[in-house]
């Protein structure tokens, strides 16, 4: 069995290991004499004999050898290519479980950066239906002996991975991923090849409107020189009568980035509609919007809690992307102002704030870092600042603006919990109180947690 301390392991050497929680890629942890040791595929409560594979200064990974005590959560994962395609990390995980693990990772955090024991949380707000609830796929293609794949990448590598009938898809969007296939296919329409950059479709991207029963299918391209059109377009409307839309994208680049500046129509509108609550949006193809709708509702609501408005409060929607909680939050406000980088995305807001009759919502670009201290200096005040940053947290300086504009709630919704803490301990050392913390689980069978915290000023 293993060596005496952790310092001394190395790989190829046993361990036993109790796994205590779920890490943020969905591996089991555990510790051996108090260093953490990370283990693909254990659960949180099971006893594992493991096989040492790597050791790092803070931290041991390892892989199951034997699992002497199993989780009554383990399950058997519905999906073939669990485990190999890298979307999904704990399908073997009942759904009960899944909660369960992913309000721990939650209380783990929040224990670990801010030092608070009793941070309230509310249950997290899992679905009913934990399945085919993504409403876009953007599959890669390539070719195999059998002809056109699409699928994902394996985990550390770049093997393609066939993931037709994906089970967290929504049925519409894998359908309407297979049939494109086969049109392409059927027309000798070639696929692009990184290796030698010959070929022409890189990726099909589909989306699906659950609200409107519209779909739009894009093909990424590496370049506008497109075989056969007419075909092609007769043949996917005749495949898939719900097409609302069929755009073509061109991104000439060797990137793992999916779309190109460049998007063209090739039949119908240059958008779908979709609808959240009482919000209506047009969803061009590179519109960003969420991937479960269904969760999305549950997020929002919890947002709107935390903020606490009357309709007196001026509301700042930072990391505000199209505008979608801003918009949410408008009708109990007396304004709200968006702030965000990238200019597609605020044109997409100004667009959606005029479709849906939100005139006291305005969106700017640029960086809230910066925005936030310039109209405070003009003697602009919020009562509530709302954050959705990207994993990577708030930005120092945006939290410092905060801290010194001083509004009487801050309501922070993240996907990453770690971030979340560490940033929540800032606000929390220059003068706010969590009230409480709601996760939402936005993507069943992966280790992903949204959560959304109401901090109000002391």
């Amino acid at each position: 069995m293993g060596r005496q301390t952790a310092e001394e392991l190395r790989a190829g050497d046993r361990v036993v290991i109790t796994v205590k929680r779920l890490g943020i890629n969905g591996e089991g942890v555990g510790y051996y004499r108090r260093k953490a040791v990370f283990i693909g595929g254990a659960l949180p409560g099971e006893v594992i004999k493991a096989e040492v594979t790597r050791t790092e200064p803070k931290f041991i990974h390892a892989k199951i050898r034997e699992i002497e005590k199993r989780s009554p959560y383990r399950v058997d994962a519905p999906c073939p290519v669990f485990g190999i395609c890298g979307g999904c990390q704990i399908q073997h995980l009942s759904y009960e479980g899944q909660l369960a693990a992913k309000e721990d990772m939650i209380r783990e955090a929040f224990s670990r950066y801010t030092g608070l024991e009793q941070v309230r949380m509310k249950p997290i707000l899992g679905m009913d239906h934990p399945w085919n609830y993504r409403n876009k796929a953007q599959p890669q293609l390539g070719m195999q002996q059998e002809g056109i794949i699409a699928g994902l990448y394996a985990m550390d590598s770049h093997r393609l991975i066939d993931i037709t009938g994906c089970p967290i898809q929504h049925p519409k969007v894998n359908e309407a991923v297979d049939r494109t296939r086969n049109v392409l296919q059927r027309l000798g329409i070639p696929v692009y090849n990184e290796k030698n950059n010959q070929g022409l479709v890189r990726t099909i991207v589909v989306r699906w409107g659950f609200q409107s029963g519209q779909l739009q299918v894009t093909l990424v391209t590496a370049n506008d020189r497109l075989p056969r059109r007419e075909e092609l377009v007769r043949d996917l409307r005749l495949a898939m009568p719900e097409l609302t839309s069929i755009a073509m994208n061109v991104n000439p680049k060797n990137t793992s980035v999916v779309f190109g500046n460049k998007t063209s129509i090739l039949w119908g509108g240059d958008s779908i509609q979709e609808s959240l609550g009482d919000l209506d949006f047009t969803l061009s193809p590179r519109a960003f919007f969420q991937l479960n709708p269904i969760q999305t509702v549950k997020l929002y609501e919890a947002v709107r809690a935390a903020a606490g408005l009357t309709g007196r409060e001026s509301v700042v929607d930072a990391y505000c992307g199209t505008g979608t909680i801003g918009l949410w939050l408008a009708p109990y406000a007396r304004e709200v102002r968006g702030i965000e980088a990238i200019p597609e995305a605020v044109a997409d807001a100004k667009a959606n704030a005029e479709r849906n009759g939100r005139d006291n919502a305005s969106f700017h670009e640029g960086l809230a870092e910066e925005l936030l201290p310039r109209w405070a200096k003009s003697g602009y005040a919020p009562d509530v600042i709302v954050a959705d940053p990207p994993r990577t947290g708030l930005d120092p300086r945006f939290l410092a603006a905060v801290l010194r504009t001083k509004p009487k709630r801050f309501v922070y919704v993240s996907c990453n919990p770690a971030t979340l803490a560490k940033d929540c301990k800032v606000l929390t050392d220059g003068g706010y109180a969590i009230e409480w913390a709601q996760p939402v689980d936005m993507f069943p069978q992966t280790s992903h947690v949204e959560c959304c915290v109401s901090l109000t000023r002391k």
